[in-house]
């Protein structure tokens, strides 16, 4: 028996802001009701986990023990790029260049990673 990643939670102090980053930052759809959580949902016929995001109305603190690695369709810069276009900004956290991929922060301070290719 093993398990599957289903989905991806993330607590959000600014459920709005971080819904409509989320959304286009994966081409995914918002589901939102009036209970300060929000969920996202891949496009259709495309596999991936569901993103819950729980209104949790306090700010994060430290850096993430668990961050998502992304793969673009067009290409790293270009999708570095657009992330930040869409309020991503560049982090540091101790990478020396040469690792292949680029960590970004979303408008909240959680980093996650865009690499230049499928996992290896």
């Amino acid at each position: 028996m093993t398990a599957r990643v289903a989905q991806y939670t993330l607590d959000v102090s600014d459920l709005d802001r971080m819904a409509r980053f989320w959304s286009a930052a994966l081409g995914y759809t918002v589901s939102q009701g009036d209970d300060g959580n929000a969920k996202l949902y891949p496009p259709p016929g495309r596999p991936g986990p569901t993103v819950w995001l729980q209104g949790s109305g306090t700010p994060k603190r430290g850096k993430n023990r668990l961050h998502l690695d992304l793969v673009a369709d067009e290409g790293q810069t270009a999708e570095v790029e657009r992330l930040i276009g869409l309020g991503a900004r560049r982090a540091d956290v101790g990478q020396t260049g040469a690792e292949g991929f680029v960590v970004l922060v979303d408008p909240e301070d959680n980093e996650f990673c865009v690499l230049d290719g499928p996992p290896r």
